[in-house]
């Protein structure tokens, strides 16, 4: 587990060292800095660091999902199974007020299920084969109503935003706290151009502290989101249904083969302790299990 959260961390990590070494190297960081680039212009800048990072990785989610996982997607139902998985889809999205998915099968072991997509209206939802052969159907319409509650519920897209948000934030206060510490560096002399070697130092280590505190964020919404989505499942296909499904994943113990980029879209996460937990996807089953048993 230890290693999963690091391999997650290290990844987070490597992703905003190369941001800053990329807009180093390109200049992005001197051309704001010859132009006097004040409060409203580095926002900008940020932003379109931030965000068009965060949603490019939406656009493609879909894409991406089908490739890393080998996800199948069912255009004509093969065998009654597919037939039975297609139509509960549809109904699910139907009572949820969505289009209709795209509906797959990926081959996993363990029991899983994630949808991802641009919007509400252009969305996959993909269930592992092992989920297929170790549940009943009256638990797998669970996890599939699960899955189009994330969608009905606009979670990737949140989700993106929230990335992207905080993403802008760790660009400007890197470089806000970096430009202080250069000057201080420098006897409180003004620079030309990009700054010393303290600047781009501390923006390089600034922007990872700053990461992993946002994504300790992250990770937050993600486990608030699963109890929304556990809700919704259980409206969709029962209550009773939906608790059942949760004590049968019990059994998975928190593994999963997804990809680290979608991990946060299966229905089961990774599990960890203490300060670990802090990096989660996915709250502990038993207090989703608890969370549904008390609503009202």
């Amino acid at each position: 587990m230890f290693k999963r959260i690091a391999l997650f961390l290290a990844t987070n990590i490597a992703v905003i060292a190369l941001l800053s070494i990329v807009c180093h190297l390109l200049g992005v960081d001197q051309w704001a800095a010859q132009r006097g680039m004040g409060l409203g212009g580095l926002i900008i800048f940020a932003s379109i660091f931030g965000m068009g990072g965060a949603f490019i990785s939406l656009a493609i989610s879909k894409w991406m999902a089908k490739m890393s996982t080998g996800a199948k997607v069912i255009t004509e139902p093969r065998n009654e199974t597919e037939r039975w998985l297609v139509e509960t889809v549809r109904r699910h999205a139907e009572k949820a007020g969505i289009g209709m998915p795209e509906v797959a099968v990926y081959d996993a072991p363990e029991m899983n299920a994630f949808a991802t997509g641009m919007s509400r209206n252009n969305a996959l939802v993909a269930v592992s084969t092992g989920l297929l052969q170790q549940m009943d159907r009256e638990q797998v319409s669970a996890v599939l109503g699960h899955e189009i509650g994330h969608v009905a519920n606009g979670d990737m897209v949140t989700l993106t935003l929230i990335q992207g948000v905080l993403n802008t934030l760790v660009i400007i206060a890197a470089r806000i706290v970096g430009r202080l510490i250069d000057s201080w560096l420098s006897g409180g002399r003004e620079r030309e151009g990009e700054g010393g070697i303290g600047y781009f130092v501390t923006v390089m280590v600034l922007q990872i502290v700053f990461g992993l505190f946002a994504s300790m964020i992250v990770m937050w919404f993600s486990r608030w989101r699963e109890f929304r989505a556990d809700a919704a499942g259980a409206n969709l296909a029962g209550r009773a249904s939906m608790v059942s499904a949760l004590q049968r994943l019990s059994g998975n113990h928190g593994d999963t083969s997804l990809p680290q980029t979608i991990q946060a879209f299966g229905i089961s996460g990774h599990l960890a302790s203490g300060l670990k937990r802090l990096f989660m996807s996915h709250p502990p089953i038993e207090e989703r299990i608890a969370a549904l048993q008390n609503a009202r």
